[in-house]
């Protein structure tokens, strides 16, 4: 076999970088349309911006994403937000949000991985959910009290973060994750800003109310099941009640 399998590995990890690439350039769309073209002043592209460089798009690329979803140019964005809800492995409620230029193409595939899934299902949960601003962000000083940072930014709720749960909070820092009425996402994340934090994320998200009890091997179930969805190109992200 030689090192073909060294090649093969590589044309995975390439197909995953390009299926990041693809996602981060639909953020960066969706929210320059949402909340203008200006990074500074824009959180939640600000925040995508930022990944997007982490992820090594190209400074032309992150322009050409910003201009088309704000409009500016001859390029005009057209993508639908679509949300579908479910169940994953072993009940576990799922919420999958899309954006697609095709619904006609997308909306049947996404019920096809439900309907392939072990025991996913399609079915409404969205009462099973809390839809809130999420703020994700990180700051130099390991002993920063978070409370404190929450009651300020206006904030109705925060936990701590760790590197573990998301690879854009480094080790050594003190990560949260600030719940906030929709409409004061913004704030909370200029808030953050302006008083030494680093925002990673900063969107519109569902937060589960209960997570069921889950095995080892219900979790893995359920892990796969999530991931396969996670790897469709036009699903933008994945909420689901697991700890």
């Amino acid at each position: 076999m030689g090192r073909q399998w060294l090649h093969a590995k590589r044309e995975v990890a390439n197909l995953k970088k390009g299926q990041v690439v693809g996602k981060l350039v639909k953020e960066m769309m969706v929210a320059a349309k949402l909340g203008g073209p200006d990074v500074e002043s824009n959180a939640r592209l600000f925040a995508v911006v930022e990944k997007a460089r982490r992820a090594s798009v190209t400074r032309d690329a992150i322009e050409r994403a910003i201009k088309k979803g704000a409009g500016i140019g001859g390029e005009k964005l057209v993508l639908d937000h679509l949300v579908f809800e479910g169940y994953a492995p072993h009940k576990v409620p799922v919420i999958v949000e899309v954006l697609t230029d095709n619904n006609n193409r997308t909306a049947p595939e996404i019920r096809v991985l439900f309907k392939r899934g072990q025991l996913g299902t399609p079915g409404s949960n969205k009462f099973l959910f809390d839809h809130v601003g999420i703020v994700e962000a990180h700051h130099p000083d390991a002993a920063t009290d978070i409370e404190a940072a929450a009651i300020e930014a206006g904030a109705n709720d925060v936990v701590s973060l760790a590197h573990a749960e998301n690879d854009d909070i480094p080790e050594g820092v003190t990560g949260a994750r600030f719940l906030t009425e929709r409409t004061a996402t913004a704030a909370a994340s200029k808030w953050l800003t302006a008083n030494g934090w680093s925002v990673v994320t900063s969107e519109l998200g569902y937060v589960a109310k209960q997570f069921p009890t889950l095995s080892d091997e219900d979790r893995g179930d359920v892990g796969e099941f999530l991931q396969e969805l996670e790897d469709h190109d036009d699903v933008h992200r994945v909420w689901a009640a697991v700890k």
